[in-house]
């Protein structure tokens, strides 16, 4: 039988597609988060397809392009519902110190962790490993929050993003180390950042006074074009790529703020809120059907037995130890008392893996394990499930609780970044 033809792949994909819609309904109801299951199907694909064939694949490149399309959704969906305000300044910087320091710390512990127990593992290697070890997935996290209050679900949705692109600038930081020409030192990293500000400001302005203006019907995905331009030339730069998503996603969506006095003059604000409002769609859209095949690619590449290793288990274990550890010492301090189900919710997934796949051959340590990544993976996921059933009993419990008191007249709904921007 083939597999591999022009009405199979139509009907594969279109399966893939509708089952990651299913998925979705699923993690709704039960808080099993949809990556989950897509790795799942993943990997019964991969036995699937051993039954037919005895042929390896190579789903690397495909990956590799999904990743990268996927990230750069996921950071301008997030970036489109991050509303800057004099009462978010708070929030967002206390987001940001968290997402720093828990990086930075994570990577710590979790580089001494590797460089201990992985034979051949130098020190500089082990920091490398150990970054995407330390990255939440805003791709996991972004849609499992929803159900949470609006306080705490702007949280994470801050945290997650900062971690993305914090966590990637680190990454490309130490990769740069085993290539003397990219080696730029701290000084040049720097001067790189804000290289990178000024052009994302530039390219901001530029492309919402240009599309205002462009009275085709049909140029959403012209936008999109531009944007993945920008961000592939900016990586042929060497520049921090992902803040030219990040800043555009933040001036469209907060377009008062940046178009104010003079340059108010210059933006139809009813075409340019049409363009955001449908943006934000077909952005949604485009990263559900990226995150959905990029994970069940992923899935379709692991070694499930790698997982059964005591060494794996061990090793993993402690990595997961060391991130809720630290994530519980950091929220004390920076939250106080009130951090369920926030400290558990620390998944990692898209960014971790793609970054993993970005290691240098000179970084490379032939002893590491895969399944480290996969168990990791699944385990910050199940305890962020885990978490968010606890969250939603309480939750309930408490909504009860009020019922019995007399409390008949308060009405519970799930907040809108949306809403919120329309009242």
């Amino acid at each position: 039988m083939e597999i591999i033809s022009s009405y199979n792949l139509i009907i594969e994909v279109s399966v893939i597609i509708i089952l990651s819609f299913l998925f979705n309904g699923i993690s709704k109801k039960t808080n099993i988060p949809a990556v989950l299951l897509l790795i799942g199907l993943g990997i019964g694909l991969q036995y699937i397809l051993k039954s037919y064939t005895s042929e390896t694949m190579d789903f690397f490149p495909i990956l590799e392009v999904l990743g990268i399309v996927g990230l750069i959704m996921i950071v301008l969906e997030a970036a489109l519902e991050l509303e800057l305000k004099r009462d978010k300044l708070i929030p967002i910087l206390k987001s940001l110190g968290i997402a720093l320091i828990g990086l930075l710390a994570s990577t710590w512990a979790a580089a001494y962790i590797l460089y201990y127990y992985i034979p051949e593992m130098t020190w500089e290697s082990a920091w490398l490993y150990a970054t995407p070890l330390s990255i939440l997935s805003s791709a996991i996290i972004i849609p499992s929050v929803i159900g949470l209050k609006s306080k705490k679900r702007e949280f994470h949705i801050y945290e997650s993003t900062f971690s993305d692109i914090l966590g990637i600038m680190l990454f490309y930081f130490l990769s740069g180390k085993f290539s003397p020409a990219e080696d730029t030192g701290l000084v040049g990293f720097g001067g790189n950042f804000l290289l990178t500000v000024a052009i994302s400001i530039v390219a901001s302005y530029s492309i919402i006074l240009i599309f205002q203006n462009i009275k085709s019907q049909v140029k959403l995905f012209l936008l999109i074009a531009v944007l993945l331009l920008l961000y592939a030339v900016g990586k042929k730069m060497h520049l921090s790529s992902l803040i030219i998503i990040l800043i555009f996603g933040l001036v469209i969506a907060n377009m008062r703020l940046f178009f104010q006095g003079k340059l108010a003059r210059w933006v139809n604000f009813e075409k340019a809120h049409h363009i955001y409002h449908e943006l934000h769609i077909i952005t949604a859209e485009t990263a559900f059907v990226v995150r959905t095949f990029f994970f069940v690619i992923f899935g379709l590449t692991i070694a499930i037995t790698s997982l059964f290793s005591f060494e794996v288990a061990m090793i993993s274990t402690l990595l997961i130890l060391s991130i809720y550890a630290i994530r519980f010492v950091l929220l004390l301090i920076f939250e106080g008392k009130d951090i369920l189900p926030q400290v558990f919710i620390a998944p990692r997934g898209l960014i971790t893996v793609l970054l993993f796949y970005a290691i240098p051959v000179e970084a490379q340590i032939a002893s590491f394990e895969p399944g480290i990544l996969l168990f990791v993976i699944i385990g910050t996921s199940l305890i962020m499930t885990f978490a968010m059933i606890y969250e939603k009993r309480r939750s309930s419990k408490a909504f009860q609780i009020a019922e019995s008191r007399g409390v008949g007249s308060v009405k519970w709904k799930v907040p809108s970044v949306l809403e919120e921007k329309s009242e």
